[in-house]
């Protein structure tokens, strides 16, 4: 029989590794739409520069075009980054 604090070391590693593979997947997902962002934001700079004073939409007037395409680039950054750290720090076994 396992000592209870061997028991709760290995519960508490496989919550460590579950929280690791849910922010991998967030990571992901955070770098592929803020890839889709940035892509937008430079497709709209390049097709029509004039829009680029405008707002993102109606819904959210306070955000310009070009703001937002640098937000998704950062936000991409973070996410390629959590994703590669959490590929590295996740056990193989």
């Amino acid at each position: 029989m396992l000592p209870k604090r061997k028991i709760g070391l290995t519960v508490m590693l496989k919550m460590v590794k579950n929280y690791l593979a849910v922010l991998e997947v967030v990571g992901e997902t955070l770098f592929i739409y803020g890839l889709l962002g940035w892509t937008y934001g430079v497709l709209v700079q390049l097709i029509y520069p004039s829009w680029l004073c405008f707002g993102l939409s109606n819904l959210t007037p306070w955000i310009r075009i070009d703001t937002f395409a640098v937000l998704s680039f950062i936000v991409s950054i973070v996410g390629f980054f959590a994703s590669r750290l959490c590929k590295r720090l996740i056990p193989k076994n």
